[in-house]
């Protein structure tokens, strides 16, 4: 479980379109394997200490002669950012991909010092 213990929590959002590979002959749409389209993303404000980050699907627009299989994941998290990644495989034809993220985790307080 992760605890946050500071009194100010944040919670940041947003959604990356992370490739349309149809439009130019991309490898999500032409390739074969293991494929992967990995993302960096840097929060507004930073947080405290790594937060909380969430992931999912919002739109794809795959191939129906084909299997569908689709990984998509939040990978390096910190308190700046994070990379976002999707990942596909075998004969798997994927045209485009949107995904919507959402960070929780604590912030600095107004009562917070930094004394160095």
């Amino acid at each position: 479980m992760k605890r946050i213990s500071s009194g100010s929590i944040g919670i940041q959002q947003g959604s990356r379109v992370l490739f349309s590979d149809f439009a130019d002959g991309g490898p999500m749409w032409t390739g074969q394997g293991d494929r992967e389209s990995r993302h960096v993303i840097t929060f507004t404000e930073a947080f405290t200490e790594a937060p909380a980050v969430t992931v999912s699907i919002s739109m794809w627009d795959i191939d129906n002669k084909h299997t569908s299989r689709a990984d998509v994941s939040a990978e390096k998290i910190t308190a700046k950012g994070f990379h976002l990644v999707f990942r596909t495989w075998g004969d798997t034809r994927v045209a485009r991909v949107r995904a919507d993220w959402m960070a929780l985790g604590s912030l600095r307080g107004d009562d917070d010092w930094d004394v160095q």
